[in-house]
């Protein structure tokens, strides 16, 4: 079995160093970068498995790199644990906007990383759905002819539940802010209060009965589809 890829794009080399020493004792292939652009440069051409990514960086930025990585088609699979000083809740929905998959703030334990390292290898692939209909658990979503069942029971949705219901169940285990689920559900310029998402998640889980434990909430930024 080949061993998992991961890319460490930090600028503190004693980091670096520590970081590298420590996932290669767990059987991890590792390489890394002190540079914004060079990162992203050595992401696009080895495409790893998952990146280690500080926000703060000299040339691009993580954010800017993470925004990258998720609009280009070869490199939007890649999980990216996000990595910063910063711990203010703002800063990790901004993180989740931009596509990151979970997130971390300085100073860190290195066991407890590793582990959610391993969580995050664990999930299935972040690829977008290639298709137009989406089936998991029983749930099955077809964006062509707008219509979602459960078991093979057509479930009324209003639109706005739909279109969240697509957007949470594209990307298993990648949690949405608020405002995110609302854009992608009834467009940017929708004048809503991002609360309002609260009540669709509500209705949304009862009318998947057993299946609505599936929609996670993800304290201190929205919501997530479980990730299997």
């Amino acid at each position: 079995m080949p061993k998992p890829k991961i890319l460490i794009i930090e600028d503190e080399r004693s980091l670096i160093d520590i970081l590298s020493y420590n996932l290669s004792r767990e059987g991890f292939d590792v390489s890394a970068s002190s540079d914004g652009a060079e990162g992203l440069r050595r992401a696009q051409a080895s495409v790893p498995d998952l990146v280690l990514l500080d926000l703060m960086l000299p040339g691009l930025d993580g954010l800017q790199i993470c925004r990258q990585l998720r609009s280009d088609p070869k490199t939007q699979g890649i999980r990216i644990l996000m990595v910063t000083a910063k711990s203010e809740e703002v800063d990790e929905i901004v993180g989740f906007n931009m596509g990151a998959d979970d997130y971390v703030a300085k100073p860190f334990k290195i066991k407890p990383l590793i582990s959610r390292i391993k969580a995050l290898l664990r999930r299935p692939s972040v690829e977008p759905v290639s298709g137009e209909v989406i089936s998991v658990a029983g749930i099955e979503v077809d964006r062509t002819l707008h219509t979602a069942t459960l078991d093979g029971e057509e479930m009324q949705l209003t639109p706005t539940e739909f279109k969240m219901l697509w957007t949470l169940m594209r990307r298993p285990g990648r949690p949405y802010s608020r405002n995110e689920l609302l854009d992608n559900a009834r467009g940017e310029d929708a004048n809503a209060l991002e609360r309002t998402i609260d009540v669709h998640v509500r209705s949304l889980r009862q009318k998947l009965g057993d299946r609505g434990c599936l929609i996670e909430t993800v304290r201190g930024i929205g919501y997530r589809f479980k990730a299997e």
